[in-house]
């Protein structure tokens, strides 16, 4: 890409803030009008939402400011690489959305999208995509060469379906051969793939490996989600109720190998994990590798639900907490009955905040990781200001398409 090409995209960091939802949404509207068959790649609530449309504009933002420095992009590229390389995003898929998105710029910007803007903005594209192809093989090629490593997806047998709470039920996977699965550390996800009868395009889920790898088995945990008012019941929830209804013990369900970039850094720092909701499910999963892993590494759990019905794997973490003395555990529930005993159930009524929570953190530096519904998240950066905790000791994750990693690039 030519220097006077990269100023020309930097230049148009302005237009992307004030245009770069309309451009985006403009994109996904012709993309999925003449590539239909892209729905089932891409989540179409995400799309019903604004989400992916928000998500893609915040990462084409982020690009082009970053553009003569792309290195400080790795945290960025690294998510969005792990979340295609699970939906099969392949390189002849590229030039399709280059196409789309040049044409969505010209649509938005009329004008003001000159010929050496165009120009500009191809060259960027052909940048990026080549190194999201580069990393994305390097993918699938360590997915399918690892022991037990497959490519795509391949079958896995349901071998135990657990009910955790009102709304998450866990499904116990392994291979139909017995043949061993593919390691993974600790918050990476599983791709999912299924069909619902009726529904018009096979559709693709990620849901967090909620227990540690043992070589032979899977946990993944599902909440079954419900629509909003404000989109179509038969798109948000359709793979999570799907499971929950139709999948049983004994059946087969279609998956990919693990991925995920939201993992545990190697240090001897203390860890922090906070989750709210369904957002426990990687949280667990890295609670119990740091209660068994032989380093002693002091971890504290929070989680945050709104009452004793939806509080998932509550026996699972005491047990953990009280085995192991380097790891403590702190639950909050919004709503607290008779019934619930403190210390228990519970530990303190109400949300997560700074005052609450203080007294429970370690006192040396402290690696933060969070992951939850997008309102948690904004509530948990806040609580992370109040205590004046580095960017760089915060890890996250949001169960929504998400540009919080802007955050953390604005500040690079």
């Amino acid at each position: 890409m030519l220097q006077h090409q990269k100023e020309i995209v930097q230049a148009t960091v302005p237009v992307l803030q004030q245009h770069g939802e309309t451009i985006t949404t403009e994109f996904y509207s012709t993309l999925f009008e003449e590539h239909p068959s892209l729905f089932n790649i891409f989540n179409p609530a995400n799309q019903q939402n604004g989400g992916q449309a928000r998500s893609l504009a915040a990462s084409i933002l982020a690009y082009a400011a970053h553009i003569d420095k792309l290195d400080q992009l790795g945290g960025m590229v690294n998510r969005i690489t792990h979340k295609h390389a699970s939906l099969e995003v392949q390189p002849e898929h590229y030039p399709i959305v280059g196409d789309h998105l040049l044409r969505a710029i010209r649509t938005v910007l009329g004008e003001a999208a000159t010929p050496a803007v165009i120009d500009a903005w191809g060259a960027a594209y052909g940048q990026l995509a080549e190194i999201m192809t580069g990393v994305e093989q390097k993918l699938y090629t360590d997915g399918r060469e690892q022991l037990g490593g497959w490519a795509g997806y391949a079958p896995l047998k349901v071998e135990r379906k657990v009910v955790e709470s009102e709304t998450i039920t866990s499904f116990h996977l392994s291979s139909p051969t017995g043949a061993p699965l593919p390691t993974f550390e600790p918050g990476q996800y599983l791709g999912v793939k299924a069909h619902v009868p009726d529904s018009a395009f096979t559709q693709i889920r990620q849901y967090s490996l909620s227990k540690i790898a043992d070589g032979r088995t899977y946990r993944i945990s599902v909440k079954r989600e419900s629509a909003p008012a404000h989109i179509a019941a038969a798109e948000n929830g359709l793979i999570s109720n799907h499971l929950h209804e139709s999948v049983h013990e004994g059946d087969t369900i279609l998956a990919h190998v693990p991925q995920g970039d939201f993992v545990l850094r190697s240090n001897s720092k203390p860890v922090v994990l906070l989750s709210g909701g369904v957002g426990i499910t990687p949280a667990i999963c890295m609670f119990e590798h740091l209660a068994r892993n032989s380093s002693h590494r002091p971890a504290l759990f929070v989680h945050a639900t709104t009452q004793r019905r939806h509080h998932a794997f509550r026996d699972e973490v005491r047990s953990l907490a009280a085995a192991h003395p380097h790891t403590r555990a702190l639950i909050y529930y919004e709503k607290v009955t008779p019934a619930d005993v403190q210390g228990r159930d519970f530990d303190v009524e109400g949300r997560i905040t700074i005052d609450s929570l203080r007294p429970y953190l370690f006192e040396q530096a402290t690696d933060f990781y969070y992951c939850g519904p997008v309102g948690f998240m904004a509530a948990v950066e806040k609580v992370l200001d109040q205590l004046n905790v580095p960017l760089s000791d915060r890890y996250s994750e949001a169960f929504a398409p998400d540009p919080s990693f802007i955050t953390e690039l604005a500040n690079a």
